[in-house]
Parts: structure tokens; sequence; C-alpha cells
């Protein structure tokens, strides 16, 4: 016979396990971020990505815009995640060295015509930014805020161009930034000379430049900016206007700062979170709620419940149960299948889907593996987490199916694979057809369409059939009292009881444990901002669990007192209405905050925020739903019924 360690030795081996694991944790670099060396006079690659804007939401590849090209444009392979964001990563005709300054480096000159004025007018009507990337760090152009000694804003890319007036004039005109001052930022290592880059920023001009004598290209010597002379763009007092037939030379300065930021840390300064009294605010007001409901909960347990309960198992006489009113009357009803029951079974199970893909999603997240310098990563791992829940979204259907003595497991495993993620589907295409008719980058081409479809036909429908096979093959879930064959009438309920009221009350306390969380995601998606405090959002999770829980079993409970025993649907509509509410969130958010005023990019933005509220609808039905299942079989498998 093998000795086993004491349980202390086995205690404080998993305690060093973690410590290392934890001490581990600051000492690798997460996949896709390796750091890398240059040494001095190595090549930069300068790649653009898309245009963006907060006004259109419609982004564009960089050279959609005529601006200038390199000898042959090399397309970066991006991952499921970057294609699905509109990102469309390519090489650009800035040429950098380590370490090596340029002053006025001539890219091209281009002669407008009517094509290329319209192309250049409406970007900078619509407020669009040109995004690059240098060693996978986004160019930013650095904002000093009101006060000096604060550390300045970052806004992600800069504008295509400014609409602006003369002194004097009426007129507005539209002015491009066509000269750009590059400042890359590098950590020196003082053993081996070579440095790392740190940060990648831009300050925009727009400069109508002349030149001495014939147009020779990058030999050319322009008078506006001029090395030798020292003579450097400083300031946008000469604007390049866009009108046909100018001439437009485009031109950049890099200069480079020794930086004492560490690689590890550049992205701290994109990720400085200016506000995280409003987190902790957020946070501390979600608790509130979750004490309050708690309170309620443990009152209905431990007074209430446990009252009823030792008197019901004291009653004697059949008169005195006769006379006993209550949650105990309806035992006869309260496991009665009900209506649309293959409904509930696929909705159930959807949303088990839905709160695996969060649960391991947020581990991950909080353990920095979807981090922004890791672009698309959270969509990629989002739509496969999505992909390979789909066995526990069977198994949960399959298990409930078969519980409300269904026969047919493979009519509910078909529902369930195609009911939730078909509708999102049909939604999807019709939206990706309206981005398609605008010919902006953010459509999903027919190759990313077809790996989609098959993660969904390929992986996810065999999923949810083993695990609906398998849920079927399981033991039956008894209920703890017997179904009578002739349903009880639900006596008049009060005012407050009605379905849709309870119903909307239920959603409320839900939705305001996000809601000021539900703030800054908006904001990262529409606003083009980088959200990466998982560890606040997977507290703010916890407390959305818990508050859904706990809200619908004191609301079936109470149900249940007034002696109507119809539960199912009610449990999963009172906390999945919170998705109503995050609706009307989004809708305030749009009219307030954002300034969208073209009809395909209003579509877009209410078309993904009603499949964002459908999943949160799932989502909290189900936990609400889970909640009163286990509420109710635990209630009347604790009274003794004759």
């Amino acid at each position: 016979m093998e000795s086993r360690p004491p349980p202390s030795s086995s205690l404080i081996s998993a305690l060093l396990v973690l410590l290392v694991l934890f001490h581990g944790g600051h000492c690798f670099y997460l996949p896709g971020v390796a750091p890398q060396d240059f040494e001095k006079g190595d090549a930069l690659k300068v790649k653009v990505n898309k245009l963006t804007s907060i006004k259109t939401q419609l982004p564009y590849t960089y050279y959609s815009l005529p601006y200038c090209q390199p000898d042959s444009i090399i397309d970066s392979a991006e991952n499921l995640g970057e294609v699905l964001r509109g990102d469309r990563i390519e090489n650009s005709p800035f040429v950098f060295k380590m370490r090596e300054p340029q002053m006025c480096n001539i890219v091209c000159k281009i002669t407008l015509d009517g094509k290329m004025t319209k192309a250049f007018k409406e970007k900078i009507d619509d407020e669009y930014r040109v995004n690059m990337i240098l060693d996978n760090l986004p160019l930013v152009v650095p904002i000093q805020r009101l006060d000096q000694q604060a550390p300045p804003l970052y806004q992600l890319g800069y504008h295509v161009g400014v609409k602006g007036q003369y002194t004097g004039m009426k007129d507005g005109k539209y002015f491009i930034h066509n000269h750009l001052t590059f400042t890359v930022k590098y950590h020196k290592d003082e053993q081996t000379d070579s440095g790392r880059i740190v940060a990648f920023e831009v300050k925009p001009f727009s400069v109508k430049h002349e030149y001495e004598g014939e147009w020779s290209d990058k030999k050319t010597r322009l008078t506006s900016c001029n090395p030798h002379a020292k003579h450097t763009v400083t300031s946008s007092n000469n604007p390049q206007e866009v009108e046909e037939k100018q001439e437009i030379i485009f031109t950049y300065d890099v200069e480079f700062q020794e930086s004492d930021v560490k690689w590890a840390s550049r992205w701290d300064t994109y990720l400085l979170m200016s506000d995280d009294q409003i987190h902790w605010f957020s946070i501390v007001n979600s608790l509130m709620i979750v004490l309050f409901l708690s309170g309620m909960v443990a009152m209905i347990m431990l007074r209430t419940l446990y009252r009823d309960i030792s008197r019901y198992n004291e009653l004697e006489t059949q008169e005195e149960a006769q006379e006993e009113t209550g949650w105990k009357l309806v035992h006869g009803d309260v496991f009665r299948p009900p209506i649309h029951s293959d409904l509930l079974c696929v909705y159930a199970g959807t949303g088990v889907q839905c709160f695996g893909m969060i649960v391991v999603m947020m581990m991950f997240a909080v353990l920095g593996f979807l981090s922004p310098s890791n672009r698309g990563s959270l969509m990629t791992a989002m739509l496969f987490l999505w992909v390979f829940m789909g066995l526990f979204a069977g198994y949960a259907s399959a298990r409930l199916y078969k519980m409300f003595k269904g026969t047919e497991w493979r009519k509910i495993a078909v529902r369930t694979a195609f009911l939730f993620p078909g509708s999102v589907a049909t939604l999807f295409f019709i939206l990706n057809a309206l981005i398609w008719g605008q010919k902006s980058s953010g459509a999903v081409p027919f190759g990313t369409m077809f790996a989609l479809a098959f993660l969904w036909f390929g992986i996810s429908v065999p999923l949810v059939f083993v695990g609906s096979y398998v849920g079927f093959k399981k033991r039956v879930i008894e209920d703890p009292v017997k179904t009578n064959k002739i349903p009880r009438q639900i006596p008049e309920q009060a005012w407050y009881m009605n379905p849709i009221f309870s119903i909307l009350i239920g959603g409320i306390l839900p939705f305001g444990a996000v809601f000021i969380e539900l703030f800054f995601i908006l904001s990262s998606i529409w606003l083009h901002q980088f959200y990466y405090i998982f560890g606040f959002l997977f507290i703010v999770f916890i407390i959305l669990v818990v508050t859904c829980a706990e809200i619908t079993v004191v609301l079936c409970y109470f149900q249940l007192c007034s002696e109507d025993y119809l539960w199912w649907w009610r449990s999963y509509l009172t906390s999945g209405s919170s998705a109503l509410y995050l609706f009307l969130y989004a809708t305030f958010y749009f009219f307030t905050k954002l300034e969208i005023t073209k009809p395909v990019s209003g579509i877009l933005y209410f078309g993904y925020m009603f499949i964002a509220s459908y999943a949160f609808f799932v989502l909290t039905g189900s936990i609400g739903f889970y909640a009163c299942f286990w509420f109710t079989r635990l209630i009347y498998s604790s009274v003794k019924i004759d």
C-alpha cells in the first residue's frame, strides 16, 4: 500500500506551485508580444492600418484615399478578430532607421483631380483618423491637458485633415495634414547599445510646400522645409488646401528620444485610466445592491422559509392543512411543465453556452492573454470559446428536455444549435451587406464568412449534438414532489404581482449593478478607446451573477406565496428583462455621447447593440432561471408531502 503525504505537505506543495505561477506571471512575455531589439541603423517597418471615424463607425483601408504608395502594397496576415474589426494592415512608404533622425523627407507629390478632392473632403468632413503601427505599437497624437503638470492624453491616430477658414473670410475650407513629425521613443540597453521601442507619437501639420526649380522626386529642394538650413515645420500657418488641380507634397520628420520607460511597461501610457475612482464607485454601488438583496434572501431563507417548513411539517390534521395558505399549497403544480417548454430548454442551454464563454474569456483576460497589444485576440477568443461551449449548451438543454418528458433529443439539439446563432447570423449578414454597400473595410470578406460558417456548422453544431446525446442518456431529473393530473386554479393576484410589472421590476437591479461599467465598455467600442480593466469587469460580472440569482429567487418566492405556480418562464424573463434596460441605455448613449449622422451608421449601431442586448438577455435570463430552479427544488424537498 502506498504511503500518502500528510495534508500539510500537500497544502505546502500547492502553495509553492501557486507562488511559482504567480511569480512566473511577471517574468515571461505573453504570446505574440515578445520584445524586439534594434541596433543603430536597423530598418524600422512602419505599417498603415485602417482609417477610422467615430462619426460614421465605418473603417476604410489606408489606400482608399490617394495617399503615397510603396512600390508594392503587401498585406499583413490578420487573425480572425482583426478582420472582423475591420483592420487591414499594410506596408507604407515611410522609411525609418533606428536612432537616425530625418528631416523634411519627401514621400511623393500628387495633383488632385475631382475624384481625389471629393474623397479627401468627405473623410475630413467625417473626421476620419489615420492609424499606423510600429513594432506593434499604435500611432498616437499626444494632447496636453489644461493642467500642465498632468500627463498628456493620447488620441489614437491623426486626423486626415481639418475644416477651417481664413481670417476675415466666411467660406469654410478643407486643409489636409500632409507633413508628419514622428517621435519614436526607445529604451536603451546600456550593455548591448541596442534599443527597444516604447512609444510611437506624431504631430500632424498642414503645409503648402514650395520648392526651387524643377520637380525631381525625393531629391527636390523644398523652400518651406529645408534640413540644411535647419528650417523645419513647426506650425500650420500656411496650410495646404484641398482643391481640384492643387499640388500636395507629402513630407515627414523623424526624431528619436531615449526613454526611461521599460519595454514591459510601454502600454501603460495607452491604458492609463485616469478615472479609477469611478470604477471603484461602480463596484461599491453594485455591492450595495447585492448586500440589500442578500439581506432579503437571507431573511426569506432563514426566517420565513424555516418557519414555514417547520409549521408545514408539524401539521397533523387534514383540517389544518386545508386552512393553510402559501407556497406549500401549489406543491402539486409547481413542477408542471410550462407552455413552450422546448423553447425554454433551448434558451436555458444557450444561456449556459454564453455563461461558459464569458467565464473562461474573463479568466484569460484577467491573466493578460487578451491585452490590446495582441490585436483581435478578444474577438477571436470569444468566437472560439462560443463554438466549443456548444457542448454544454446541448447537454443543458437535453437534460431539461428529458425532465419535461421530451423524447426526441435530436429535435432539441437542432433548435439549440440553430435558434440563437441563426438569428444573430441573419442580422449580422444584413448589417454586413450594408457595410459592403459603403465599400468599407469593415465588411467581412467571403473567405472569413466561410471560416465563420465552418466554425458554426463544422464544430459548434456537432458539439451541440454530442452534448445533447450525453445529456439525454443521463438519468432523468426527478421532481421532489408529485404533480397533480388536474391543474390548480390560480387565485386573483394583487396588482404588484402582475407578470409584466414584476418582470420589469426584476430587471432594474441587475442593470443597476453594471450600468456604470457599461459606459466604459460602450466608449471603448464606439469611441475607439482602449478597454483593459478586466479585473474591474470580472468583479462586476460576479456581482451581476449574484444580483440576477437573488432578485429572481426573491420574486419567485413572493409569486409562489401568492399561489401562482407559473414560475418557469417568469424566472427567466425576470432577470432577462435587464437586457431591455441595456438597450434603452444604449439608445440614450447614442443621442447624448455619439455624433453619428449617417443613417447607415445609425442602423449599424442599433443592429449591433440589439445583438449585444439579445445575448445579455439569454445570459441573465439563464442565471435567474437556474437560481429559481435550484431554489424551488430545495424548498419543496424540505417539506413532508402526504
